[in-house]
């Protein structure tokens, strides 16, 4: 490829870099290791990446050794993988000095794992950046063969959300009536519209995400799939927004789809599904109860941003608050998160490693309390892995015992601060 070209592009980039406002994530990297960066569009993986560069210039790095470049610039349109060893060339040509590889929604080009590793053979210094989950998949693994760690981006969590607007969130302010007021409102907003990084300057905040869903949907999804059908696939993600908190085994999905006039197989509903995992769209919570396979075919589907799944909902608060909690446990704990369904006990998530059942529900009135209170005092005398008991409600905070059973009652608002 030409090297002016590509110079162009590296210096362009370090322009954007050098005015670029960067928010502070809760991310560590070890700058000795190399890493792949993934996680769904516009969550900030970008911006992680902006703030390593300007760690590496305030240490006194030289410019001309961060090479920079992201690939969904139109001016690398053409670029191959032959074109891979220009870089290496030009980052000579612009240093003696040691460079660092900045590689920004590598995934675009067919081969990119194979230049990746020989980034890291090289002992040269290298992140990487991509929106699709095939670049976790074991097959990349196998090609990177343990030379790079995962790092997984996601949209801002609520005290990101907070740092981002500037907001105190210390314990002291959170017991100020003025401050804590604050906190609330802002926590409307990140309960609505999620924690996109770019939606927080934005007033029309829901077409902003609209058109990140039809990026994934479209683009992530059906084009690089080569899905013939993508109206089908469109229907499918409402109505698995619409099921959020319930079991959606794959027959009952196709089922769905088939009132509703979708007439596609089970087969493609299945991989369907798969490639909305796949972009980081939704996930999936199994039962903890379930033999493997019924873990893997009956699932529950929960969106990766609350924004998101607010684009198919009207006046759904309820799915909205199991959604933001589904993904918070997610992020944290990854695949211990479960949820409890077996003939005697049912359960909203169980936390494997913490022994933590978790109840739901948007509000503590005399029905929603008899039956969240009475899960948890069944789960105390007959499930020997609970350790915790913990009830999130939008609002309202109290401590109870009941039949020996302590149980937490939480304002989601103050468990995210927290967890």
């Amino acid at each position: 490829m030409n090297h002016e070209k590509l110079k162009e592009v590296i210096f362009y980039q370090h322009e954007i870099i050098r005015n670029f406002e960067i928010v502070p994530r809760e991310y560590d990297f070890d700058m000795n290791a190399n890493y792949v960066v993934v996680g769904l569009r516009r969550a900030g993986k970008t911006t992680l990446l902006y703030k390593l560069v300007m760690d590496l210039i305030s240490s006194g790095m030289d410019w001309k050794q961060i090479i920079y470049i992201n690939f969904e610039d139109e001016r690398l349109s053409e670029f191959t993988l032959s074109d891979f060893n220009d870089i290496i060339q030009v980052q000579s040509e612009l240093s003696d000095k040691k460079g660092w590889f900045f590689l920004d929604e590598i995934q675009n080009i067919d081969g990119w794992e194979r230049f990746a590793r020989r980034l890291a053979d090289s002992k040269e210094h290298a992140f990487i950046t991509g929106s699709n989950a095939k670049m976790l998949s074991h097959e990349i693994e196998v090609h990177l063969g343990g030379r790079y760690i995962t790092k997984y981006v996601t949209p801002y969590n609520f005290r990101e959300f907070l740092s981002a607007k500037k907001i105190d969130f210390s314990e002291s302010s959170i017991l100020g009536t003025k401050n804590r007021g604050k906190i609330l409102r802002e926590f409307s907003e990140y309960f609505t519209y999620g924690g996109f990084p770019e939606t927080l300057a934005l007033k029309d905040k829901r077409s902003y995400i609209s058109s990140i869903y039809q990026k994934i949907l479209l683009g992530d999804i059906a084009s690089r799939n080569a899905i013939r059908n993508p109206n089908a696939l469109k229907i499918m993600m409402k109505k698995i927004a619409e099921s959020v908190k319930d079991e959606l085994s794959f027959s009952k999905l196709h089922n769905i789809l088939k009132t509703v006039g979708v007439s596609i197989s089970k087969d493609s509903v299945i991989d369907y599904a798969t490639y909305a995992q796949d972009s980081f769209l939704i996930f999936s919570v199994r039962n903890y109860f379930s033999k493997f396979v019924d873990k893997e075919t009956t699932p529950k589907y929960y969106f990766n941003d609350n924004g998101l799944l607010n684009l198919f909902l009207f006046l759904e608060d309820t799915r909205l608050l199991e959604n933001l909690v589904a993904l918070t446990l997610k992020n944290k704990y990854g695949d211990e998160v479960y949820y409890l369904k077996s003939k005697t006990l049912d359960a909203d998530f169980f936390v494997q490693e913490t022994g933590t059942i978790f109840q739901v529900t948007y509000s503590m009135n005399e029905t929603s309390n008899l039956r969240e209170t009475e899960t948890l005092v069944k789960a105390k005398n007959t499930f020997e892995e609970a350790k915790r008991f913990v009830i999130i409600t939008y609002g309202e905070e109290d401590s109870l015992e009941i039949d020996g059973t302590k149980i937490e009652v939480l304002p989601i608002w103050k468990w995210l601060l927290k967890e």
